[in-house]
């Protein structure tokens, strides 16, 4: 078998206007905080992005989809998706709601309760970490301008069709 031919040195990108974009930047971190916290969440099985899903509804028991939706930023079409195998693994329940034909009520199974609370070890092992990286100072400011920005372009996900 043949010798794998030599990696080419990583070539330099100009970001040009990028390099200045929030957006553009915003975008990268998340990529890495998630990367970072998959990395963590490896250990448990479950894919991390179903994390703050399970938090909230844990938080919220009895959630309908729509509060849900909004609260974690996601848009029906991949709410729904999500909220189906979750279900289908036994980790959530959806239960009619009481006064809203249409709406289901979210619950943590006690299988999705230990799924939970592993994802929360890792979310807190991940928080640590960045804590350390930004401070407390810089992190309150931090998020105090991320919620700047979710709230100054917010919709609302539940009404997208």
């Amino acid at each position: 078998m043949p010798d794998a031919a030599p990696l080419s040195p990583p070539v330099e990108i100009r970001l040009g206007w990028l390099d200045g974009a929030v957006a553009y930047h915003l975008r990268l971190a998340q990529a890495a905080s998630f990367q970072a916290f998959a990395e963590l969440a490896g250990e448990t099985g479950l894919r991390p992005g179903r994390y703050a899903v399970l938090q909230l509804i844990h938080d919220n028991p009895g959630v309908g989809q729509t509060a849900l939706s909004r609260a974690a930023g996601r848009d029906k079409t991949t709410l729904t998706p999500m909220l189906n195998d979750l279900e289908r693994h036994g980790l959530i329940t959806r239960t009619p709601h009481p006064t809203d034909r249409r709406g289901r009520m979210l619950r943590l199974t006690a299988a999705g309760e230990v799924a939970r609370a592993r994802l929360a070890d890792c979310a807190e092992r991940h928080d640590g970490r960045l804590d350390a990286l930004l401070g407390a100072k810089d992190k309150a400011e931090l998020i105090r301008m991320l919620r700047l920005i979710t709230t100054a372009l917010d919709r609302d996900p539940a009404q997208e069709d």
